[in-house]
């Protein structure tokens, strides 16, 4: 019997997780043990009852303004008892946060071997995103199985001097997310206020982006937005204080613009189908939204996502608020643009990438 452990702590990672839990329950002759490090709390909660994956371990860190500190020390005390307790023959852990850092190296302390999913995202500048970047660089160190989303992120892998036999293309594993949340009937009070509106849908909370260059983005949105009367938006305000006090102050008393709760990931997936193009800083959305046929505005200076940039899905759009400005407009009023992109072929993957990860580990 083999012995898997899952180890994340956030909802991005979870709704990236949560699909391989549900493949890898289903694996005759693997044991599957889910270590949740409560890095995110009721966002994190939220991702698992949409899945119906309950959690062995919860190592519950979350603390009110934790810091990087707090994160790390807590995942990684937290961790020790349990590796100790399982033994595990593989931890997964998932891309570019700080619980997936941690797991890794407590693996690395106790001799557990580490699978990296969603290995090989680069921006190659240690600081954007930060800390992501160094996140994903280090866990790449320790990890025995590299499970590249695209080839690219492979080839990444394989620059660095990865063991060719320890990396795989296997997609990447938030498009099989999309086959369990996107419904063909729903609805919510949201949508009913942008029924016969183009809506667009908003993320920004990026940590390097905090402070003025969060400001600048916003007001090139709420700028366009009140351009344009064919126009609704709708902004998921994320938890973080600081995101809160900044998009309260500047979107709040914009008729156009609702500013709402975390949405849970049935919600947040459904309005990305419903949407008409998307503006954001987040990482995963550049994946999801091109396999809904939507076009993305990424409002950072880098991504670690190239081939959708050059695949036409993505625009990197940078920071300023002149130059989200002119894009966002562009979209809006050139229709050939927005049709190519939202026609582009999405790089990300087929929807099997959980299925190939657990082929692979399985055979091994």
């Amino acid at each position: 019997m083999k012995n898997v452990m899952l180890v994340f702590g956030t909802r991005p990672e979870a709704i990236k997780m949560c699909p391989l839990v549900r493949e890898l329950r289903g694996r005759e002759g693997m044991r599957t043990v889910v270590c949740v490090t409560g890095q995110h709390r009721r966002m994190l909660d939220s991702v698992l009852g949409a899945f119906g994956v309950v959690s062995d371990y919860d190592l519950n860190i979350m603390k009110e303004r934790q810091s990087l500190f707090d994160i790390t020390t807590g995942v990684l005390n937290g961790m020790c008892e349990v590796l100790r307790r399982e033994r595990p023959d593989a931890v997964l852990v998932h891309g570019d946060t700080s619980s997936a850092f941690a797991a890794a190296l407590a693996c690395f302390y106790e001799g557990s071997p580490v699978g990296h999913v969603e290995a090989g995202l680069r921006t190659h500048n240690v600081w954007r995103p930060y800390p992501e970047e160094f996140n994903r660089l280090a866990v790449g160190l320790v990890a025995r199985y590299h499970f590249a989303p695209t080839r690219e992120a492979a080839q990444n892998l394989l620059g660095e001097g990865k063991d060719p036999s320890s990396v795989y293309v296997t997609g990447n594993t938030a498009i099989d997310a999309l086959r369990f949340t996107v419904k063909r009937e729903y609805a919510h009070e949201e949508l009913t206020w942008a029924r016969g509106s183009r809506l667009i849908l908003i993320t920004a909370h990026r940590r390097e982006n905090l402070g003025e260059p969060m400001r600048g983005m916003l007001r090139a949105i709420r700028r366009v937005t009140e351009e344009y009367p064919d126009v609704k938006a709708i902004y998921p305000v994320h938890m973080n204080p600081t995101v809160r006090e900044i998009a309260n102050g500047e979107l709040s008393g914009c008729e156009r613009i609702h500013l709402t709760e975390p949405l849970d990931v049935l919600d947040f997936h459904n309005f990305l189908a419903r949407s008409h193009l998307v503006l954001t800083d987040s990482g995963g959305i550049q994946e999801e939204a091109p396999a809904l046929g939507k076009p993305v505005l990424v409002m950072r200076r880098e991504t670690e996502r190239p081939e959708g940039v050059r695949a036409g899905t993505l625009r990197l759009v940078g920071t300023e608020e002149e130059s989200i400005y002119e894009n966002f407009k562009q979209l809006l009023e050139d229709r050939e643009a927005y049709e190519a992109m939202a026609k582009a072929t999405n790089p990300y993957g087929d929807g099997f990438a959980c299925r190939r990860i657990a082929d692979i580990l399985q055979a091994e």
